[in-house]
């Protein structure tokens, strides 16, 4: 091994936004025996090096339903699972799914279809609004926001874009242009032009001042930048942001007027947060209003393939003469067919009314268990989405301990914007695990309570 890749692994982080901490060298020596040490070694030694990811946490063995096993058979809740595991992972009916895909026709050669990408379209448009009939498939997440970007342009003759600060849609260069989060725009030279950026509709970190009762300067200030620019061809955001940041009730219905005045579409993000994780199928049912184009992706793949669909209104499949994707695995019918399953469990479990059902109590006892904890500020939720935001002038080091305060306990979620722990448990996840999950969170954030 490399000595500066052991140095590597004994100073970085890679949870979240978390970038640098002596925590992540004692996780590293304490926590792992000499045969995970080297297997991490031998990761940092084969891949290229980037944040957040290099070197790694951990090795994994494996995962079922909402727990991940590590290579020295630790088991840990995962309540991160970056989002892909709304049926949990291994879902009976997606690996039968896949295995007998793969004995029938395990890809699709391009200017083919299949029946598997096909049922699984016909799926995602019956569980739409009426409104979204037309849908295409992307082998990723940014793939598919490149997708909604070339379709916009071709729609209205425009290019220019309205997006929000702080926001995450992909990492490749169209992503990161309407993207907001500054670890992925920096040194990244030039990007895309004419993308607009504005305040999200955050009332706890509101640049507007609005307090607690929202007044929609947030909205109001989009609709003048539409009207200003006079040639914007879309606003894209997500509907919720992933940390969660919830909008005020009316907040969408403000935007869809203001696009249809100015003559600009609305492409709603959900790759992180549909498929049931808010308690409806697609996030923008809670706010009354259908986009021009909403973003699927992270779960759809079942958790094992990478896949993710761009769900259009009829008015928008008017790109027949051009390549919108045309990506070699659009179709492909291994993971349209983990796909479809991963759907037909979520429709059949009736795991969207789940999701909604008990979000109401188990982020009751959430709060309940944190109410007035010195090291909490917020507890915050829709569905199965749920942050809980640490306080305090040190809250990036303390929500960093508190995370490795949870995985020694075997609780795994993600930190937001370094201060935000974030929960997406699968949505079959049983209300015990749900229990135990918040026991290890309250018992994390006491321990690191008496330490600070």
């Amino acid at each position: 091994m490399n000595p500066s890749n052991q140095s590597q692994l004994d100073g970085l982080r890679v949870e979240g936004d978390i970038n640098l901490s002596p925590h992540r060298a004692a996780w590293h020596e304490s926590h792992h025996n000499d045969a995970t040490k080297q297997l991490l070694a031998d990761d940092a030694d084969a891949f290229v090096h980037q944040a957040m990811s290099t070197p790694c946490l951990n090795v994994l063995r494996s995962a079922k339903g909402a727990w991940i096993e590590d290579a020295e058979g630790r088991r840990y809740l995962d309540f991160h699972g970056n989002n892909v595991h709304q049926v949990g992972f291994g879902h009976p009916k997606v690996i039968a799914a896949i295995k007998a895909q793969l004995d029938l026709l395990p890809f699709s050669t391009r200017r083919y279809t299949n029946e598997p990408a096909i049922r699984l379209a016909e799926k995602l448009i019956s569980l739409s609004p009426p409104e979204l009939s037309r849908v295409l498939f992307a082998p990723g997440g940014s793939s598919a926001i490149g997708i909604a970007l070339k379709l916009v342009r071709a729609a209205t003759g425009r290019f220019k874009t309205i997006s929000m600060w702080d926001s995450f849609h992909g990492a490749s260069l169209d992503a990161i242009s309407i993207g907001g989060e500054s670890a992925f725009r920096k040194d990244a030279g030039p990007l895309l032009p004419g993308c607009e950026h504005v305040p999200p509709p955050d009332v706890t970190h509101c640049p507007f001042r609005c307090g607690t009762a929202c007044s929609y300067a947030c909205a109001d200030y989009v609709e003048y930048v539409l009207e200003r620019e006079g040639d914007v061809a879309a606003v894209i955001a997500e509907t919720v942001r992933n940390v969660p940041v919830i909008p005020p009730p009316d907040y969408w219905k403000r935007i869809r007027a203001a696009c249809d005045k100015h003559g600009a579409l609305l492409v709603l993000d959900e790759i992180p947060i549909g498929l049931g994780r808010t308690g409806r199928f697609h996030a923008f049912e809670h706010f009354g209003i259908v986009p021009d184009i909403v973003v699927l992706g992270k779960g759809l793949g079942g958790g094992v393939f990478p896949l993710a669909g761009v769900i259009v209104r009829e008015n928008l499949n008017i790109a027949a003469d051009r390549s919108l994707g045309h990506y070699t695995h659009e179709k492909n019918p291994s993971a349209c067919a983990a796909g479809l399953a991963t759907l037909e469990v979520i429709t059949e479990e009736k795991l969207v009314e789940r999701a909604d059902r008990i979000s109401f109590n188990t982020v009751a006892d959430l709060r309940g268990r944190l109410a007035r904890h010195p090291l909490v500020r917020e507890v915050r939720a829709l569905g199965l989405l749920i942050g809980v935001e640490i306080s305090g002038a040190n809250a990036v080091d303390t929500a960093e301990r508190v995370m490795y305060a949870a995985l020694r306990r075997g609780l795994n979620f993600k930190v937001s914007k370094g201060t935000v722990l974030t929960f997406a448990p699968p949505l079959n996840a049983l209300e015990e695990e749900l229990d135990q999950a918040w026991s290890i969170l309250k018992d994390s954030l006491d321990e690191v309570a008496t330490t600070i």
